[in-house]
């Protein structure tokens, strides 16, 4: 009988013992699943935290993005607009020159008298008798013709001196020709108009001998 009580103490004793390393290993367990936990969550953790900074990097790209979009599509706006301008003066530019050749009227003939056509020497204005010749058949064809209202007469130097003294020299050589007309051929004054180019517009480039006998000259063009 009490053989069989101390079998029983002892298996009651390795019960408690199995059950108290059960419970130690299980607690064992629970504590390492809670430091993987702790390190999953940990590592999320930084990944959410990074995660987020590059979402406020890249806000902030999107926004430079926009802030640029905008500027450049606000310096298009301005640059058509200046376009659209720039079109407009040109369209009125182009208005008014029509304008002012329907008042002129087409032109009909035109006469040049230069050193070969007219013997106009370096620096003088006087008219000789070759281009006095040139304007006498000029005004037959305009009778022949039965057409001229108005006569633009153009005067144009050389660039050999002042471009001063060149302004004035081409203007006697117009006006010697409108004199000329005036006397010789009576055409009305009012129907004579003379400006001075000066050295502004050569015909040719004035480096040669030849060049600067072309462009000493002067334009005569009549117009309806």
């Amino acid at each position: 009988m009490r053989k069989m009580r101390t079998t029983v103490k002892m298996m009651a004793l390795a019960a408690v013992i199995v059950l108290v390393a059960s419970a130690c290993a299980t607690r064992g367990f629970v504590r390492t699943e809670d430091a993987v936990v702790d390190a999953k969550v940990d590592t999320l953790a930084g990944t959410v935290e990074e995660t987020q900074e590059r979402t406020v990097q890249n806000a902030e790209r999107i926004d430079q993005v926009d802030q640029r979009a905008q500027s450049a599509n606000m310096a298009a706006q301005t640059s058509q607009a200046a376009a659209d301008a720039a079109q407009m003066s040109a369209d009125d530019v182009d208005g008014r020159v029509d304008q002012v050749q329907s008042r002129i009227g087409r032109l009909i003939m035109e006469v040049t008298l230069n050193e070969a056509q007219g013997n106009f020497d370096s620096g003088r204005a006087d008219l000789p008798p070759a281009a006095q010749s040139r304007l006498d058949q000029l005004v037959a064809q305009i009778h022949a013709a039965g057409e001229g209202g108005f006569i633009e007469i153009e005067g144009h130097t050389d660039n050999t001196g002042d471009a001063a003294y060149n302004m004035r020299l081409g203007l006697r050589r117009a006006e010697a020709v409108k004199d000329y007309l005036y006397r010789q051929h009576n055409v009305p004054l009012h129907k004579m108009n003379t400006i001075s180019f000066g050295e502004d517009q050569p015909a040719m480039p004035n480096d040669s001998r030849e060049g600067r006998a072309q462009n000493r000259r002067v334009v005569i063009k009549v117009r309806s």
